[in-house]
């Protein structure tokens, strides 16, 4: 099968590319590299392109004819989306139409969308399924509702058109063979700021909350091994070629881990005892976000593998170790875990 992946040269792209890669898939990959590295695409070839080109989107698809399109080029900072909410409804709603308007000219019928669980806001109830109601609560999480909106009503309309959104919980992890994994500034998501303060990159992990109504009074999220997100897309494929029909799945594993919780395991995994400092609530953060997770694996036979805090943490430890060796970085790392010193939480660099 020949496979387009837009935003292929990303984290989550670039994981699924090399699952693709390695399993005989056909690739073309299409990306601006705007956080994206090109070093990341490790199968197929790449076109450096924006979305917004309408013709050149239009000819990549003509001249490469794929079985199906996987679309994960999006913009993806939450605090950004708030700022800054038309630059995220121009890329991720106004090039979507773009890209599904050549699909369309060019007769290429599959499309498996990249969505979020922010799509859901703060759920009434937790686990949360794919029948709650949408309500985000960001511009980012308005611009992935938006296009499954929009990916329904083309359902609707067109008697070929067949698509899977993918709705992410918290992902994390990356590639175990430490070839790729998350390589671009400042992110905001708990697990890699952790291995990052850990490596003295940061000099202070702050908490957000604990007042929260949950177990210890910190957040409780759901965090999915980046690999096996990537599977699920390469499932997703396979089921839209044997004829499945459109369909919206949650992913991830359905169990919690708070922020202490992961704070805690991140500290064991990495030995490092770095600085942590609570901090005022960030709106719209919701107490828990935990996905019912039992229509991925009903559906799309999906069996995650690496379902373990530890194993998540490891593998995204051990890249980074692997990324600012690559990188030539020269960071300070805290004290290892249990000694102490009056320079605690100072060393490192923002």
């Amino acid at each position: 099968m020949k496979i387009l992946v837009t935003g292929g040269a990303g984290y989550i792209g670039s994981h699924t590319v090399k699952l693709l890669g390695e399993r005989g898939y056909e690739i073309l990959v299409y990306d601006n590299l705007s956080t994206g590295n090109e070093w990341a695409v490790l199968y197929g070839k790449l076109v450096k392109a924006d979305l917004s080109d309408k013709e050149t989107v239009r000819k990549v698809i003509r001249e490469f004819r794929p079985d199906a399109v996987i679309h994960f080029a999006a913009y993806i900072v939450v605090p950004e989306s708030v700022r800054e909410p038309l630059k995220y409804y121009r890329n991720n709603v106004v090039n979507t139409l773009n890209l599904l308007e050549a699909m369309m000219e060019e007769g290429v019928n599959n499309f498996v969308f990249s969505s979020s669980a922010a799509v859901y806001g703060i759920p009434e109830k937790v686990p949360v399924d794919e029948e709650a109601p949408l309500n985000p609560i960001n511009p980012y999480g308005e611009t992935k509702a938006t296009v499954e909106r929009i990916l329904r009503d083309f359902d609707r309309a067109m008697d070929n058109f067949r698509y899977v959104s993918l709705r992410y919980f918290n992902v994390a992890g990356a590639d175990p063979d430490k070839k790729i994994g998350f390589a671009y500034p400042d992110p905001t998501h708990l697990i890699i700021r952790a291995v990052k303060t850990a490596i003295g990159e940061y000099k202070t992990l702050y908490i957000y909350g604990t007042d929260y109504p949950t177990r210890d009074g910190t957040c409780i999220r759901d965090y999915i091994h980046v690999v096996d997100l990537a599977e699920a897309h390469l499932l997703a494929v396979n089921y839209l070629a044997e004829g499945g029909k459109s369909i919206v799945l949650n992913c991830g594993y359905g169990r919690g881990y708070s922020v202490l919780e992961v704070i805690d395991t991140a500290k064991r995994v990495t030995g490092v005892d770095f600085d942590v400092k609570e901090a005022p609530r960030r709106e719209g953060d919701p107490p828990e976000l935990v996905a019912k997770a039992e229509k991925i694996k009903r559906v799309l036979g999906w069996k995650p593998v690496y379902d373990d805090l530890e194993f998540i943490i490891k593998t995204a430890w051990e890249w980074e170790k692997e990324y600012i060796k690559r990188m030539g970085e020269d960071f300070t790392s805290p004290l290892p875990l249990g000694e102490e010193s009056s320079q605690k939480g100072n060393k490192g660099q923002q």
